[in-house]
């Protein structure tokens, strides 16, 4: 249990939102976002109360936020940030 009462999805959410979201960053190329963008969209996760801190972790969709943030090809699952058109 957190702070703010949310637990984790299941490990079975977990897994299959990881294995949706590093199939589709592979597919794509494996792009990242600039370094401005990584900063700005951590930012946004550590003012969500989503976050689980000591873990880095998002308790909506279960992802390590360090990992999920640097990907272009990720979204938030709050939609407090995007992903990027490989074309930008």
């Amino acid at each position: 249990m957190t702070k703010n009462n949310k637990l984790y999805p299941s490990v079975f959410k977990m897994l299959t939102n990881f294995t949706k979201e590093v199939g589709t960053y592979l597919v794509n190329g494996a792009p990242n976002v600039t370094l401005d963008d990584y900063k700005d969209r951590l930012e946004t996760c550590l003012e969500c109360p989503s976050l689980k801190r000591d873990a880095m972790r998002c308790l909506t969709c279960g992802c390590k936020v360090e990992h999920k943030a640097k990907w272009k090809t990720t979204s938030c699952p709050e939609s407090k940030w995007k992903a990027q058109d490989e074309k930008e």
